[in-house]
């Protein structure tokens, strides 16, 4: 990296803005992930920010960061699809932080969006995470034939199609089959998702989680798959070391 883009992004704040939950384990798992990102980049100061539920709020984040003297920050969206939040909320509160006298860059959400050839990276980081995860709940790839990607769900068609990308790649890395289920919104649930690997003649099925923090919408959709006959589920990615990286390198996309 040349001298004077990593001195700009030495001096650069990272503002990591989650959705925000009344379940008190999403804080602490975003709280986690930004200390990891800190672990990867001691250099950077990153604070953390929230669009609902917790405090700070993304407006009250970026006045801290003015009223501490910087004058630029990078906004990084720990959402995992380009759905309303990430189209449309982080980008709102952006908009309105221009009296701060703050350079505000916002980087891409996590998640891949469809069609982008860089994002090929990003894919191969989400992959890796959740076969941490996996692996970690005692999951080898020897004892499933069959994996659930379990998301949070959205009514924008779009954003679906990203998390199909995700399950594909699972399922190319893992060698078995591999499909997406959601807890709300347009998608099929993760009990019908059990369903279609069975039709497929799965027998030992996993849950991928494909969430960044734990709450009423991963446990809906773990407990959703347990209950059509999944085997287990797998943690969210929250601090896993692939995540930290994805975040740095979608900041310096910024």
């Amino acid at each position: 990296m040349p001298p004077d883009r990593a001195g700009r992004r030495a001096g650069r704040p990272l503002v990591l803005v989650a959705h925000g939950s009344r379940d008190a384990r999403a804080a602490r798992s975003t709280h986690a992930l930004a200390r990891a990102v800190g672990a990867a980049r001691p250099d950077a100061r990153v604070a953390t920010a929230f669009l609902d539920f917790e405090a700070p709020g993304l407006a009250a984040a970026l006045s801290r960061e003015a009223a501490h003297g910087h004058r630029a920050a990078t906004v990084v969206p720990l959402l995992l699809t380009a759905a309303y939040h990430g189209r449309v909320d982080v980008p709102g509160v952006i908009g309105q932080a221009g009296g701060l006298g703050l350079d505000i860059g916002l980087a891409p959400v996590l998640g891949p969006v469809a069609g982008a050839r860089a994002d090929a990276v990003a894919l191969d980081l989400l992959v890796r995470a959740l076969h941490r995860r996996l692996d970690e709940a005692a999951v080898g790839t020897a004892d499933v034939d069959g994996v659930v990607l379990a998301a949070a769900g959205t009514s924008h068609v779009d954003a679906l199609a990203t998390v199909d990308l995700v399950a594909d790649a699972v399922g190319a890395a893992l060698g078995v089959p591999c499909v997406a289920g959601y807890a709300s919104g347009a998608g099929r649930d993760t009990g019908a998702a059990v369903s279609v690997l069975r039709d497929r003649g799965a027998e030992r099925i996993a849950v991928a989680a494909y969430f960044l923090a734990p709450g009423l919408l991963y446990d809906r959709a773990v407990n959703g798959a347990l209950a059509a006959g999944a085997l287990l589920a797998a943690a969210p990615l929250s601090d896993a070391p692939e995540v930290a990286e994805l975040v740095l390198r979608r900041a310096d996309a910024a």
